[in-house]
């Protein structure tokens, strides 16, 4: 059999005879040809599917995931009449009969007339008489992208909820440190404000610590995610991506939650009486 290119092209992978003699052939994706044959080129191979020898005609065009995460590569396509007789076995009374259809449209333009023809068809072939339901059901993947992205959605919107909580929490507990650092440097602040200090040296002294209190939690919390996805990619094999924006924005949130967090432990001890806080016991 001369070998050809399988790609979706021309819409089909055999010819009308390779299904009318129920050919021993077989297309492979790409997956399931690297873990055959790794690197050589499986063409002419054979591989048993089965019990049942089978001819490697070509390899599919790699496709990737499925919206689904399903491996579209992973596969092995095989004539109609072949799988039916061969490999899975159908009755002979129902030897025509499938499960299910894959079709795909020439352009984005014509899938919805390309619907309708289909609803035509499958009407006219099972005999169903006008005014009664469909006896099959025609699914359009643009609607599964749709339900992908309202999933994505809501997720996005839940870790965001859950991400808001956690930085509520880290954030009060800064200040609460803060305060507790207020109160117990009490006498420090009133003997700098009776050098000379003013007001908005000691607002940005502490508003620094409270900042770097902050940005010290945060440069753990990125070092533990970062090193949470490498152990992911090893031990679960999902391939994962760290940006260095999702990292500076990080870092910025950090600053961000120690500035306002921190500014009323700071604002306190700016404003503290000098006299009230030298006699602070």
């Amino acid at each position: 059999m001369a070998v050809r290119d399988y790609t979706m092209l021309s819409g089909q992978f055999f010819t009308t005879q390779d299904v009318d003699a129920a050919a021993k052939v077989a297309v492979l994706g790409e997956t399931v040809a690297e873990n055959l044959f790794g690197d050589s080129d499986p063409t002419g191979q054979v591989v048993i599917i089965k019990n049942v020898p089978f001819t490697v005609a070509g390899v599919l065009t790699p496709k990737g995931q499925s919206p689904t995460g399903q491996d579209q590569d992973d596969v092995i396509l095989l004539p109609i009449s072949t799988a039916m007789q061969k490999v899975l076995g159908a009755n002979k009374a129902n030897a025509q009969a499938v499960g299910s259809l894959t079709v795909q449209a020439v352009s984005p333009q014509a899938m919805d007339s390309a619907i309708e023809e289909m609803e035509a068809l499958l009407r006219e072939r099972h005999r169903i008489l006008p005014g009664l339901e469909d006896d099959f059901t025609i699914r359009n993947l643009t609607e599964v992208f749709q339900a992908q992205e309202t999933s994505a959605q809501v997720m996005s919107i839940l870790l965001g909820a859950i991400a808001s909580v956690s930085l509520i929490v880290g954030g009060i507990g800064i200040m609460n440190i803060m305060l507790v650092s207020v109160t117990e440097r009490t006498r420090e602040i009133g003997l700098r404000q009776a050098v000379g200090a003013k007001t908005g040296d000691i607002l940005l002294q502490f508003l620094v610590e409270a900042v770097t209190l902050s940005l010290l939690g945060g440069s753990v919390g990125i070092a533990v995610g970062l090193a949470a996805s490498v152990l992911i990619s090893h031990f679960a094999k999902w391939s994962t991506a760290v940006s260095p924006l999702s990292i500076l924005l990080a870092f910025l949130f950090s600053a961000l939650v120690g500035v306002f967090f921190g500014y009323y432990p700071a604002r306190k001890a700016a404003f503290m009486d000098p006299i009230e806080a030298l006699r602070y016991e």
